[in-house]
C-alpha cells in the first residue's frame, strides 16, 4: 500500500529501506467512497494526503452556490489545503472523492516528527511545496493571459489520464468557462455564438 508513496518521494530525494519503514509508520491508510468528503469547507485540515488510487478534487462554492474546482487529485498526487494544514485555520475549500479512493495521510505533528527522524524529508517536502507554488502561479497567469482553448490544452497536458473520468461541467469549472463552452473534441471549444475555436 505504501509503495506508491515511497516511489513518489524518491523522485525528490533518496530513501533507504530503513527510512521507508519510518515513513510508512507515520502515514495512515484511509478509504473513501465516491462523493465522500475528505474535508469540508470550514474544517481545519489536519492531514496532508497522498492519493494511492482513485480521484479527488478541491473546490470552493461562491455566494451564488456555484462550484469552482481548484485542483484535481488523481493517483500519485498530493491533495489538501496547504494553508489550512500549516496555519491550523479553517479551510475555504472542500475536498471530496469523484471515485472510490484510497489515500495515505500524515498529520502535522507526525510530519514534524518525520523531518526529525528522516531529515531528507524536509528537503523533499520543501521541493514539493515549491513545485506547488510554481504550478499555482502559472495557473493564475494562464487564466489571465491564455484563451479558453489554450487552457483546455493545458488541462489535457496536466491531467492526461483523467479527462474521461471527470464530467464536462467540472472540467469547465476548473478552466473558468461555462459547461456550454466546452467541447469533448480536444481540438475545439464551442462558444455561445455558434463558432468553434480550433486549436
Amino acid at each position: 500500500m505504501h509503495e506508491p508513496l515511497i516511489k513518489n518521494l524518491k523522485r525528490y530525494v533518496p530513501v533507504s529501506d530503513e527510512e521507508a519503514a519510518t515513513i510508512q509508520s507515520l502515514f495512515t491508510h484511509r478509504k473513501f467512497r465516491k462523493r465522500q468528503f475528505i474535508s469540508q469547507e470550514g474544517d481545519i485540515v489536519r492531514y496532508d494526503s497522498f492519493v494511492v488510487w482513485g480521484l479527488t478534487r478541491i473546490y470552493e462554492v461562491d455566494r451564488k452556490g456555484k462550484e469552482h474546482v481548484i485542483q484535481f487529485g488523481p493517483e500519485d498526487w498530493w491533495i489538501g489545503d496547504l494553508y489550512s494544514f500549516l496555519t491550523e485555520t479553517p479551510s475555504g475549500y472542500a475536498i471530496d472523492c469523484l471515485e472510490d479512493t484510497e489515500i495515505l495521510q500524515i498529520s502535522r505533528p507526525d510530519l514534524e516528527q518525520l523531518y526529525v527522524r528522516v531529515p531528507s524529508m524536509e528537503r523533499c517536502f520543501r521541493i514539493m511545496i515549491q513545485n506547488a507554488y510554481i504550478a499555482a502561479t502559472q495557473r493564475v497567469s494562464a487564466n489571465l493571459t491564455r484563451s479558453a482553448a489554450q487552457r483546455y490544452e493545458d488541462f489535457l497536458s496536466r491531467y492526461p489520464h483523467i479527462g474521461k473520468r471527470v464530467p464536462d461541467r467540472q472540467i469547465a469549472s476548473y478552466l473558468g468557462i461555462t459547461p456550454q463552452s466546452l467541447s469533448r473534441d480536444p481540438r475545439a471549444l464551442t462558444y455561445g455564438n455558434g463558432f468553434n475555436y480550433l486549436t
